[in-house]
């Protein structure tokens, strides 16, 4: 690392923030490993200020594959005729989180495309019932952009926490990504809608997507320092053969390690996973992202029957260390870093 990347670094530790000038000359070292060398033991001491050596696990719950957007990055958006569609039953959904609930997880992360089957009036009961039968575990939400009376009546049903990925802070980036029906402002106003209302709201995007250079992370940066999200959703690129990206390289593993690890140092309190994408690139991606500032893990908790349906992209790991019923073997990989799980919902710590 470089005395001006040296000094910007200690100018983030310090403050928390920087300026696009000192933003630039951070990301334009994003793929180098020295960098990440360094970058990752400062976001590593920094997690572990506020949360030790300690993880929190979230039930990955993939309600429905049914999405109405048709974002050019997508597996599942709505003009891919490969995909088999699904959608789960409030049964299937029950019995997933009492299988959760008996393994440790106090989390439950209801996560699917934007499915018009789920009405504000089918998911407030649907909400209220898990709430009841698990009342002292907290549930998630990444159901896309609603309305904020729609927000407000989730929140009043009893869900706490959003998952919303911004994907990009670049307008004309956001563009290139998605359909002309999608707007950046409309994504942006539903983010601050979530955190209006008191949901901990979390924003995120992809690394390496296509047409995502420095300038466009510049963006992204200056966006999360301002929101100040509660949790931060982020992984590398990987294409899926039946998109229109379906021939762009996926992003790189020591550039997504170097975005978390830098999260992590402008956020210093975040809820920050190491993804499954992550882990579909690296084996050992879940340790490498708690070596870069993580402090999350979401195994899948679906039924096993539709985990290949929810595919976003290709390839994507759902068995081994990033299936639910293998958190014991999560576990013991953790420990060999002298990292535990912890069997609480994990809020953050202003909430």
């Amino acid at each position: 690392m470089g005395p001006r990347e040296a000094a910007c670094l200690d100018r983030l530790v310090q403050a928390g923030r920087l300026s696009a000038e000192d933003w630039t000359t951070l990301l334009a070292a994003r793929t180098a490993p020295a960098f990440l060398a360094a970058l990752a033991p400062l976001a590593q001491a920094r997690a572990q200020a506020t949360y030790g050596k300690t993880v929190y696990i979230r039930g990955l719950i993939e309600l429905t594959n049914i999405c109405r957007n048709n974002c050019y990055y997508c597996g599942i958006r709505r003009d891919n005729r490969e995909v088999s569609r699904y959608r789960l039953s409030e049964d299937q959904v029950l019995e997933a989180c009492q299988a959760g609930y008996r393994a440790g997880f106090r989390t439950f992360v209801l996560q699917g495309g934007e499915d018009p089957y789920w009405t504000d009036d089918r998911l407030v009961p649907f909400i209220q019932a898990i709430r009841h039968r698990f009342p002292d575990c907290v549930l998630t939400l990444s159901l896309g952009e609603r309305s904020r009376e729609s927000y407000a009546r989730l929140y009043a049903a009893g869900a706490r926490r959003y998952l919303l990925r911004h994907e990009t802070a670049d307008p004309a980036h956001y563009s290139r990504l998605h359909p002309d029906e999608m707007s950046l402002a409309r994504r942006l106003e539903a983010l601050a809608d979530l955190q209006a209302l008191g949901f901990q709201a979390g924003c995120g995007m992809m690394v390496g997507s296509p047409g995502q250079g420095t300038s466009q992370l510049v963006q992204d940066f200056l966006f999360i320092q301002d929101f100040q999200p509660q949790m931060v959703g982020l992984g590398p690129f990987i294409p899926h053969h039946a998109t229109p990206f379906a021939d762009q390289p996926a992003g790189g593993v020591t550039e997504t390690l170097v975005i978390l690890a830098l999260v992590r140092l402008v956020l210093p309190k975040v809820l920050l996973p190491a993804t499954t994408a992550l882990a579909t690139l690296d084996p050992r991606g879940h340790l490498a992202g708690i070596a870069s500032g993580c402090n999350v893990i979401m195994p899948n908790l679906s039924p096993p029957s539709v985990r290949k349906n929810y595919s976003l992209y290709d390839g994507k790991r759902s068995s081994g260390t990033e299936a639910a019923e293998n958190v014991q073997a999560l576990a013991a990989e953790l420990a060999t870093v002298g990292y535990k799980i912890v069997v609480q919902s994990g809020d953050h710590p202003d909430f």
